[in-house]
């Protein structure tokens, strides 16, 4: 073991319960969707790794295809566990998901049992461990009956290989009927992952009351809006953002004057809170009862402090949420 863990991780960290199970989450997690996989530095992801955990952040989330390319952020969580995480294994939380396309053939997409369960074993495979914390399915498969879907789930619960089933990108009317099932199979679905941010509000409709009453958490992704929730742009688009990459998800073209007039306003309200755009931002998202915990995204270990320090934001007063509400409007 190369790393000695700081013993203050858990002084400034608060943790949040999942719905009704036994499981907490710490209230800032770290998704490893981009910028852990194996075109990026590992030092600088095992730096953001290590940092994260000494800030109490427990809880890393990944998914059978990220990185890139696909499958090595796994790899590069693996790594980081074998030299310097494995001694803390009981303390960290490590959940996957299945549901996208990994390989060719009908067998390596959406949702059958086949395809679920042979990706579940290649993560272990690819971490090193031998289970996952929470298994996912990542979306929802039309052409799949949910009854296997959520069997499957059951099944890598009973199997050992993963603690606890979860569902993300689902519905609120197909949340309501996963979640029966896999407490009719004796598993309950413990986390649902849908995307929520400032930008994102469509959860706020149903979704949200929908886990609420069914007892199951909620982890935000995206809760930053892919860095259009920070200050990051404020100035023009940097040479080393997503923005000015090849990513199909954040063009410069999304960075509007609209936008960037939003983003202005809601910064100056951060400031008058002694915060960054992205504590309040993530701060704003936290504030949902039903909201177990935000995913955040970084490139570098700073990103990772500055966020971790939304966990301790002091609540949002109703005026504040007035001013947030009335700057973002009808489209925030």
């Amino acid at each position: 073991m190369t790393h000695q863990a700081a013993s203050s991780r858990y002084a400034t960290m608060s943790f949040q319960r999942c719905g009704r199970s036994g499981l907490l989450l710490p209230r800032v997690s770290l998704g490893l969707w981009h910028n852990f996989g194996e075109r990026a530095p590992h030092e600088v992801a095992r730096e953001m790794l290590l940092g994260a955990f000494d800030l109490g952040i427990t809880h890393f989330d990944l998914a059978n295809n990220y990185g890139p390319p696909p499958g090595s952020a796994e790899e590069t969580l693996g790594r980081v566990l074998r030299r310097d995480l494995g001694p803390y294994r009981d303390e960290l939380v490590v959940s996957t998901k299945a549901g996208y396309e990994m390989w060719p053939g009908p067998y390596g997409n959406f949702g059958s049992r086949k395809y679920l369960l042979s990706s579940l074993d290649r993560s272990l495979a690819r971490l090193g461990i031998d289970y996952v914390d929470v298994f996912y399915h990542h979306r929802p498969d039309p052409e799949t009956p949910l009854e296997e879907t959520m069997g499957a789930l059951a099944q890598a619960v009973r199997s050992g290989k993963a603690l606890y089933a979860g569902i993300s990108n689902y519905g609120a009317a197909d949340t309501r009927r996963a979640v029966a099932m896999l407490r009719e199979l004796g598993t309950p679905c413990v986390l649902h992952q849908p995307a929520y941010s400032m930008l994102d509000r469509q959860v706020e409709r149903e979704l949200l009351s929908v886990l609420a009453s069914e007892g199951v958490g909620c982890i935000a992704f995206s809760p930053l809006a892919r860095g259009r929730r920070t200050d990051r742009y404020l100035g023009g688009v940097p040479s080393d953002s997503r923005a000015a990459g090849p990513s199909p998800f954040l063009r410069p073209s999304d960075l509007t004057d609209a936008l960037l007039t939003k983003v202005r306003s809601l910064d100056g309200i951060a400031r008058e809170r002694g915060q960054s755009l992205a504590q309040l931002a993530l701060a704003w998202v936290l504030r949902q009862p039903a909201v177990t915990s935000v995913l955040i995204g970084a490139s570098r270990l700073a990103q990772v402090q500055d966020c971790a320090a939304a966990a301790g934001s002091p609540p949002l007063t109703a005026e504040e949420l007035r001013r947030i509400d009335a700057i973002l409007g009808t489209d925030g």
